[in-house]
């Protein structure tokens, strides 16, 4: 029973945006002629450690705040309700998430040792580091925190992935990351509507708290619109095989998020407004890293 109950506090549910992230930067890297197993399982585990190490630490810090006593708890946010159930201690929960980011550590150490240019993955590593362990206890008290997770979880992992098996940063591997920004982004974004109200007595300064949720529906609704013009606005220029296009068949998904996130005042449609942006944020993901893999086939 412990053990179960220590694997739900990573809310394994949001793991799966590890596993896409991961796919994506080594499709990219694959589609320029770079592979090696090693490296994709081993960036991967840092990888999902660091993701798990968010995960923990961000549920400890809301129950410490006081968040996860007054949230409205819902599939796709409120926590893990581990900690007010008594499920585990806070410290143990602290210690949990602390000791995943260690263990993500040496991984990083040993790429920016071992390969060529490693020095480079450097800054990139360091960024990623503060934006998950400064996330809930400083930036999100910081107007627009979403970016942190954007960067953090979405447009870093991808480009650190393919640098692993690059050794080098490209044009193309950036354009490519930049979906990946966006759509964490917006999943943090319309994840935080139900929060707004215990968020904003805990001191956050959350998009639906600063400009209120309406305004910040409208950022949703602009910045998903984006990740598809983003993608076909690439392809034409030829920096994206054109089978990256696929990625637009999660289009009606978005839509049906869109069409939630206008009218956030209604859990019937944000909650299902919510579940479609998680479909949109893995599934366009990982068609994109699919036409990649299908643009050096083919």
């Amino acid at each position: 029973m412990k053990l179960k109950v220590w694997f739900a506090e990573t809310r394994p549910q949001f793991l799966l945006l590890s596993v896409v992230l991961a796919f994506l930067g080594n499709a990219i890297a694959w589609y320029d002629g770079y592979f090696h197993l090693g490296y994709a399982l081993l960036a991967f585990l840092g990888l999902l450690l660091c993701h798990i190490s968010v995960n923990v630490l961000n549920d400890y810090f809301d129950y410490r705040s006081g968040i996860d006593l007054e949230v409205r708890r819902t599939p796709f946010s409120g926590g893990s309700g581990i900690l007010p159930a008594s499920l585990l201690k806070p410290g143990q929960v602290f210690w949990f998430g602390l000791v995943s980011f260690l263990l993500a550590v040496p991984i990083g150490v040993y790429f920016v040792i071992t390969l060529n240019n490693g020095w480079q993955l450097l800054p990139l590593l360091l960024v990623a580091a503060a934006c998950t362990l400064l996330y809930t206890p400083l930036l999100a008290r910081l107007e627009w925190p979403e970016w942190a997770p954007g960067a953090g979880m979405g447009t870093l992992p991808v480009l650190g992935t393919y640098f692993v098996q690059t050794a080098a940063y490209t044009l193309p591997a950036v354009i490519a990351s930049i979906p990946s920004g966006i759509l964490v982004h917006n999943l943090l974004l319309l994840n935080e509507f139900p929060d707004a109200r215990a968020d904003k007595k805990a001191g956050r300064k959350t998009l639906p708290i600063v400009i209120g949720k309406k305004k910040a529906g409208i950022v949703y609704c602009a910045l998903t619109i984006l990740v598809y013009l983003w993608i076909i606005g690439w392809v034409v220029a030829g920096r994206m095989p054109i089978f990256c296009l696929i990625a637009l068949l999660t289009l009606p998904l978005a839509i049906k998020a869109i069409g939630g996130a206008l009218k956030p005042e209604g859990m019937s449609r944000l909650v299902p407004a919510m579940a479609n942006n998680v479909l949109v944020v893995l599934l366009t993901q990982f068609l994109l890293g699919a036409g990649y893999i299908l643009g050096r086939v083919f």
